[in-house]
């Protein structure tokens, strides 16, 4: 995902679960004092997941909200070049996969690039922020 989306990446900590929350939304942290939603996108995709200690939390900032994204791992920041980027494959331009916005040729590699926003339509991103906001009110200040 773009760079500007990315606030910060933390290593895995305590997640409190929320009662009643959709499935692929793992609880909230608390990051320095900020309620913040966390969402693990391979259970959003009915992936399977199994923990590892290079897990992160990749702390993002959408439409003026911040969401942790449970990550496999972050383990370099790249900057891509508009030549090296193809448009996705005509499979991944419809429907559920609409998200792939392109495909970076690194030598042997591929990157995908995703649209977060695509990911988390409105609606999901309005009920985070209404979790959030809930679990908020019923943390007591200090």
């Amino acid at each position: 995902m773009p760079i500007a989306f990315v606030h910060e990446i933390v290593r895995m900590m305590e997640i409190t679960v929320v009662p009643d929350a959709p499935a692929y939304i793992e609880g909230v942290i608390n990051l320095r004092g900020k309620i913040i939603p966390v969402v693990d996108l391979r259970k959003r995709f009915a992936e399977k997941f199994s923990p590892d200690r290079r897990n992160r939390i990749l702390v993002a900032e959408l439409n003026g909200h911040q969401v942790g994204l449970v990550v496999d791992a972050a383990s370099e920041v790249l900057r891509l070049s508009p030549d090296v980027i193809e448009p996705p494959p005509n499979i991944l331009d419809r429907g559920e996969l609409n998200y792939v916005t392109g495909v970076a040729k690194l030598g042997d590699k591929l990157v995908i690039l995703i649209d977060l926003e695509k990911i988390m339509q409105r609606g999901e991103l309005r009920r985070i922020s209404e979790i959030t906001e809930a679990v908020a009110g019923a943390t007591p200040q200090q």
